[in-house]
C-alpha cells in the first residue's frame, strides 16, 4: 500500500522525469541548414559527440551510485575498525576508476 507521502512525492519526480526526456528529445531533432560541400560529414561529427557524452555520462552516472554505496559502507567499517581504512581507499579508488574508463573511452571517441 502506498502511503500518501509517497504518492506527494512521486508526483514532482515524474514530472522531472518527463520534462528531461521532453529536453532530450527535443535536443535530438534536426535542424536543417544549407550544408557545404558533404553532408554526411556533419551527421558522423555530431553522432561522435553523442556518443561521447554518453559514454563519459553514463560512467560518471555508475560510478556516482556506486560511490555512494561504497563510502557509506566504507565509512561504517572505519567506524567500528580504524585499522581496515587502507582496504576501504582500495574499494573507492576500484569505483572511481569506472569514471576514469568513461572518460578515456570519451577521448578515444572524440579522437576518431
Amino acid at each position: 500500500m502506498v502511503s500518501r507521502f509517497q504518492k506527494m512525492k512521486m508526483k514532482p519526480l515524474s514530472i522531472l522525469l518527463l520534462a528531461t526526456m521532453v529536453v532530450s528529445l527535443s535536443g535530438l531533432t534536426g535542424v536543417a541548414y544549407a550544408a557545404e560541400g558533404d553532408a554526411t560529414s556533419s551527421s558522423g561529427d555530431s553522432l561522435k559527440l553523442l556518443g561521447a557524452g554518453l559514454a563519459f555520462g553514463l560512467a560518471a552516472f555508475g560510478a556516482g551510485i556506486g560511490l555512494g554505496q561504497v563510502g557509506s559502507a566504507g565509512l561504517a567499517v572505519i567506524s567500528e575498525n580504524p585499522a581496515l581504512q587502507s582496504k576501504v581507499f582500495i574499494f573507492v579508488g576500484m569505483v572511481e576508476s569506472i569514471a576514469i574508463y568513461g572518460i578515456v573511452m570519451m577521448f578515444i571517441i572524440l579522437g576518431q
